[in-house]
């Protein structure tokens, strides 16, 4: 016997293969199947195994790249987060009433002076006020994401808390829409995306609702006091000043450059505010308003009886609960131009 060898072509799959047939008389005979085929069954099932091992192993490195989140904050700095942080610090007390709209009020474990809403937040340990933080208190607590806030929290303070290794995320709302966006943000920071979505547009449909109500409605002039010693107001640069834009008003101080100016009364007689709003922390805010404005009785908004006050913590936070301050504002100025329409 003797074997003999020619590369042909399958005649039912058309690949290349080299039988070899104990006669050569044999190599003439059609063959409906080639050594190649007729092996494909023993190559399918490791082939298979390779397949679905090589997709498993791409399916867990998409999985990491989509925990991973990478956020750029108002400074321009990335903060890459591996996993969703388990303790975080919150440096505003609109910070931590968010993280807790998100479902992560269980992970903060330290917060900054007035975080007062929910009421858990009460019983969280504090780090600190709006001048000065406790470092040694905040390496105490082990975090491992730090949530600041720009223009309420020392730029110094900042950087400290980044060269000893934190990883700090810095926000900086300056319009009622911000707001949305910083939920966005501790949403993918957080892993709470699905719920950040679902209040940021609730909160969007409200905000845009009131543009479109307000949109044709009569400019009332504001003066919107944050202070009283010394006097303080808002410039166009602050959340405030936008909220007043959405209601139909104008800032009569939104040309400074500060974001919270000292202004003087002087000033504030010659822009004539038809209105004067403040922020009110006590019941008694209102009548302490009241007396203060009285003395200047020749101004529109004093002679006219318009000198009101919104709680502070409804209108001075960028949280989801300051479209309530919007609103109270709205109604303030619809009263204004009402109580200005001529007599029929």
């Amino acid at each position: 016997m003797y074997w003999a060898c020619r590369w042909s072509v399958c005649s039912a799959c058309r690949s290349a293969t080299r039988p070899c047939y104990p006669f050569a008389g044999m190599m003439n005979v059609p063959r409906p199947w080639c050594w190649n085929r007729a092996n494909d069954e023993k190559v399918k099932i490791p082939m298979k195994k390779w397949i679905l091992k090589t997709g498993f192993l791409l399916l867990l490195l998409m999985a990491g790249q989509a925990l991973a989140a990478v956020l750029t904050d108002v400074r321009g700095v990335s903060l890459r987060m591996d996993r969703p942080p388990q303790r975080i610090i919150s440096l505003a007390p609109h910070l931590t009433e968010l993280l807790f709209s998100l479902g992560a009020g269980r992970r903060v474990v330290g917060v900054i002076e007035h975080s007062d809403f929910p009421e858990a937040a009460k019983s969280i340990p504090r780090v600190g006020d709006a001048s000065r933080i406790d470092m040694e208190r905040i390496l105490s607590l082990r975090a491992d994401l730090v949530v600041a806030w720009q223009s309420g929290n020392s730029a110094a303070d900042i950087r400290k808390l980044e060269r000893l290794g934190m990883p700090v995320y810095v926000t900086e709302p300056q319009r009622l829409s911000d707001v949305a966006a910083l939920l966005k943000g501790l949403g993918r920071l957080t892993g709470r995306q699905a719920k950040a979505r679902e209040l940021a547009e609730d909160y969007l449909g409200r905000l845009s609702d009131l543009e479109q109500k307000y949109r044709d409605a009569r400019p009332v002039s504001v003066f919107y006091q944050i202070w009283q010693q010394p006097l303080m107001t808002i410039s166009g640069r602050h959340i405030i000043s936008d909220a007043i834009r959405v209601c139909g008003g104008r800032n009569v101080f939104a040309d400074l450059d500060a974001v919270a100016p000292t202004v003087d009364l002087e000033a504030v007689v010659a822009a004539r505010p038809e209105v004067i709003i403040a922020n009110s922390a006590a019941e008694n805010d209102a009548v302490a308003l009241q007396a203060f404005w009285s003395k200047w009785p020749t101004l529109t908004a004093v002679s006219q009886g318009h000198i009101h006050t919104i709680p502070s913590s409804a209108m001075a936070r960028p949280s989801l609960r300051i479209m309530e301050g919007v609103e109270t504002l709205c109604g303030i100025l619809d009263r204004v131009r009402e109580d200005s329409r001529p007599a029929q």
